[in-house]
């Protein structure tokens, strides 16, 4: 018993001196904890126990950063045209970048106007919206994929990157249509493991670098990233009258509080404030 108190003592001032001496962030501390527990517990063989109280790093509370209209417009202009669908998905459903990275075609229902993101953060699936004004931008894009799988099926082509165990019990599904990445690379690869010749999707650093390289020539003199747009996806809704908890589960947040945050952008915590000056 007094082992596990002296390693929980050892452990509590650690995390301490982390933030008193060293000054790290909340996350980092956070993640020592997790690190330090998953060490006592899988490789000692021994949690350390209770830590009781002991001293936290504060998270400071950062507002994000939202372009107006007029600069997402500007963006998308200046997006390569490779990479400017992906990122009107971004600010026009409100999706993370690796969600758009990983859309399939099944995910994608033009009709209703809907994308559907599965295993999204914290393994949720949510429905957003599909932006009208790139629905046939899309359709177009589509069949310009299906064009590729199509040719892909006249190789030795094992299909899509999948997971093992979703193939071994549907063998021929990462070959259908209707698993095909949205945003395939140009060519296949070859898996070490297996010699199959596969085709994944667009890595996220294009279009991370797309975005970047978008927002200095639109001359946008702000930090843009790709979750940028996801910012701006939530806060033009709000600023349209959208209801909260609509914009909460088109994002996907399991807590209103985090999109509450997006209120604070508007500088609407409840009702519209006006400067004095305009009278």
């Amino acid at each position: 018993m007094a082992g596990v108190e002296q390693d929980a003592d050892a452990v509590r001032a650690f995390l301490e001196r982390l933030v008193i001496a060293e000054q790290m962030s909340a996350a980092t501390q956070a993640q020592a904890l997790n690190a330090l527990a998953f060490h006592f517990w899988h490789v000692v063989g021994t949690p350390f126990g209770d830590l009781g109280e002991f001293q936290r790093s504060k998270r400071p509370r950062k507002l994000p950063v939202v372009l107006s209209r007029e600069e997402v417009r500007r963006l998308l202009d200046a997006v390569e045209a490779s990479s400017r669908l992906p990122v009107a998905l971004l600010c026009g459903g409100g999706l993370r970048l690796m969600e758009a990275m990983r859309l399939r075609v099944k995910d994608i229902d033009l009709d209703r106007r809907q994308i559907s993101v599965r295993d999204g953060k914290g393994q949720k699936d949510r429905v957003t919206v599909l932006p009208e004004r790139w629905r046939e931008r899309l359709t177009a894009h589509l069949a310009e994929v299906r064009k590729i799988h199509a040719q892909d099926l006249e190789l030795c082509y094992a299909g899509t990157s999948f997971w093992p165990a979703l193939e071994r019990n549907s063998p021929g599904a990462p070959r259908e249509w209707a698993w095909q990445s949205i945003f395939p690379v140009s060519g296949l690869y070859v898996e070490p493991a297996t010699g199959k010749a596969r085709r994944h999707h667009l890595h996220e650093t294009v279009l991370q670098r797309a975005v970047r390289y978008a927002a200095r020539r639109a001359d946008i003199a702000k930090p843009v990233g790709c979750h940028t747009l996801r910012h701006c996806f939530a806060t033009h809704l709000l600023e349209s009258g959208a209801d909260i908890r609509t914009v909460q589960e088109l994002l996907g947040h399991s807590d209103v509080s985090t999109t509450m945050i997006y209120t604070h952008v508007l500088n609407r915590p409840g009702l519209a404030v006006h400067s004095p000056e305009d009278g």
